[in-house]
């Protein structure tokens, strides 16, 4: 059970083990993509197709139909990560060894929905991958096994992901058959360690210059792909694609109000973004309506954008 791109190294090595019978994948319904172009299939039911694999996309897990549906495939584990939806009772009772769930995060840290974005946020040093027993709550069920992973203070959300959960996939398979064995011990959380992140909402991207240049530069990683960082300037959303901010001694004296638009060094070809603290500098941009640019093409076109406030 499973829905986003970055999940799909667990559905791969699933399928590449000889001896694992993938009997069906469950994923989200399609959803429209764009103005009247069809649709758009979850990555993990794309995968599925190409490999053949039965496809399940119930709205819900329910209504006595897709339980039942569920349950006739005779699965002895379901595996999750990042399906999306809750699974009732039923469902987590259903196979005879359980629901393992592959979560990008030491648990009982970062439990919910965004917990990759969100150890980016903090600006965490290291995070890492659980294996762990689904119960009723959201994250809150017993440890089977963990990773740890480095982190380098310049992953993004999109190239995080899919690591964490290629390494929770490896975590998969080494613990798969010892669990079924009845080997592997699942230790309860310790929940007064235990913190919560949430849903991700658009609004989130948009840049407050009243952050440090440190701060909105995480931002700007742990929002690709989505929702990005952005800006609003003459009405229009000009996303800041490469970002970087500046070492203090790259203020040269300077001292502009958070939120004005400053050329670096003189150079009008090279641009920062004053903030609470620091300069961020920018490198590329999307002004809406038109494609992505680097800032020197940008300025060709838009030259009074420099000393602009945001």
């Amino acid at each position: 059970m499973g829905t986003p791109e970055g999940v799909v190294p667990v559905l791969d090595s699933l399928v590449s083990n000889p001896g694992i019978d993938v009997v069906g994948v469950y994923t989200p319904s399609d959803r429209p993509k764009g103005r009247g172009r069809g649709v758009e299939m979850p990555p993990v039911k794309v995968f599925a197709l190409e490999r053949g694999i039965p496809i399940f996309q119930p709205t819900s897990l329910r209504p006595e139909q897709a339980q039942q549906e569920l349950a006739d495939l005779l699965p002895d584990v379901i595996v999750v990560a990042a399906y999306g939806k809750l699974l009732p009772e039923v469902v987590l009772s259903a196979p005879a060894h359980g629901c393992l769930n592959i979560h990008p995060s030491m648990l009982p840290k970062y439990r919910g929905p965004s917990p990759v974005a969100t150890a980016i946020l903090d600006g965490e040093n290291a995070t890492g991958v659980t294996l762990m027993l689904l119960d009723a709550g959201m994250d809150t069920g017993p440890i089977i096994a963990q990773r740890g992973f480095t982190l380098s203070g310049s992953e993004t959300a999109e190239h995080l992901t899919p690591a964490l959960f290629q390494l929770g996939g490896e975590l998969l398979l080494e613990n798969l058959e010892p669990w079924m064995a009845g080997e592997v011990p699942a230790i309860n959380q310790d929940a007064a360690q235990a913190t919560l992140t949430s849903k991700l909402q658009r609004s989130d991207g948009e840049a407050d210059w009243l952050l440090s240049a440190v701060e909105l530069e995480r931002r700007h990683r742990a929002f690709t792909p989505w929702p990005g960082l952005f800006t609003v300037w003459e009405g229009k959303v000009l996303k800041l694609l490469d970002v970087a901010p500046l070492p203090p001694e790259s203020d040269e004296g300077q001292n502009p109000e958070p939120g004005r638009v400053v050329a670096i060094s003189g150079h009008h070809s090279s641009i920062a973004i004053a903030t609470r603290d620091g300069l961020l500098k920018i490198r590329s941009v999307q002004l809406e309506g038109r494609r992505a640019q680097s800032v020197a093409e940008f300025l060709r076109g838009y030259p009074a954008f420099i000393e602009a406030k945001l």
